[in-house]
């Protein structure tokens, strides 16, 4: 038995479900502050009164993402083979057929409630599976040329989540959909964050995308040169970010929210340049310490806006 709930929770990628889980929550936190502040109540009774309609959002998208990992082992089980040989599939662990159940049934889950939360919403949560679904299956298999899977994490986890699921809370919290203007650069730090994550990721693995013609960056440029074209727009990214609270209205506290940013940056810096490339392990854990960055702005951005509400 804890074999199985083990292979299952592999093979739904706990760092994307946990980074889905902090992302949701905390644009949920942060709708609910900007109402608050325009309302003159307090943030957690917000909080609390909407607590449904966060539920079944995350829900949705947990759902929505376990399709989207699981289509993409489901697809690329010979070439996980080669480049992650533990993960469930590549390993026999789950079947092939229990695998395209719990995709179509995680699919039908997420845009069955995303239906019940009105039609905006369903055709968000539809958008997102698209993309998913493209960045996997053939003909177009976005995931075989660097740029355009690169651009269809960007879509989802930059644009997607934080300017969608942010208009979605609002319009269900307050009547009317609106983007507020402290959103944009969250969206642009993700935006920017997703290159990285989609340069990153292919780095330990060039010998399978090499052998199934997968174009990645790391095979085009190298390893080397994909790992710091990632930095460099990861960086670019951190100072666009703590610049933000100075130059557009945001309701943050902008001393911590800035120093918090430049002082992470630092420490990304610091761990890419101390990365030996050709040592397996020490790749794997900077792309999880990576994630764990992503986790992080999802605690940074709504503790600021509560920083500066109360």
């Amino acid at each position: 038995m804890t074999q199985s709930l083990r292979a299952w929770w592999e093979f739904s990628r706990p760092h994307t479900i946990i980074g889905s889980l902090f992302s949701i929550t905390a644009l949920y936190i942060i709708s609910s502050a900007e109402y608050a502040a325009e309302a003159g109540s307090d943030t957690w009774m917000v909080v609390d009164q909407f607590s449904t309609l966060y539920l079944l959002t995350l829900v949705s998208a947990l759902a929505c993402n376990i399709f989207i990992v699981g289509l993409n082992q489901w697809q690329d089980v010979e070439v996980d083979r080669i480049n992650k040989p533990w993960l469930p599939l590549a390993a026999g662990t789950l079947t092939l057929t229990q695998a395209k159940t719990a995709v179509w049934l995680s699919l039908a889950l997420s845009l069955g409630i995303a239906a019940t939360l009105g039609l905006p919403f369903f055709l968000l949560m539809l958008s997102i599976s698209a993309i998913g679904a493209a960045y996997s299956l053939p003909p177009l298999k976005l995931k075989r040329h660097h740029l355009p899977a690169a651009m269809a994490i960007v879509g989802v986890r930059g644009l997607l989540v934080n300017l969608g699921m942010t208009a979605h809370f609002l319009q269900q919290i307050q009547g009317q959909w609106y983007i507020p203007q402290g959103i944009w650069p969250l969206a642009i730090f993700v935006a920017g964050f997703s290159f990285g994550i989609a340069w990153f990721k292919d780095i330990p693995d060039m010998e399978g995308d090499a052998q199934h013609h997968f174009k990645t960056l790391a095979i085009s440029m190298s390893r080397k040169g994909a790992l710091w074209l990632g930095v460099a727009v990861v960086v670019a990214s951190y100072l666009l970010v703590s610049a933000s609270p100075f130059v557009l209205v945001m309701p943050v506290h902008a001393g911590i929210f800035s120093l918090s940013h430049l002082a992470l940056c630092l420490v990304f810096v610091y761990r890419a340049a101390k990365l030996n490339l050709a040592h397996p392990g020490q790749v794997k854990q900077f792309y999880m310490f990576f994630w764990g960055l992503f986790f992080t702005e999802y605690i940074i951005y709504p503790l600021s806006y509560l920083l500066h509400h109360n």
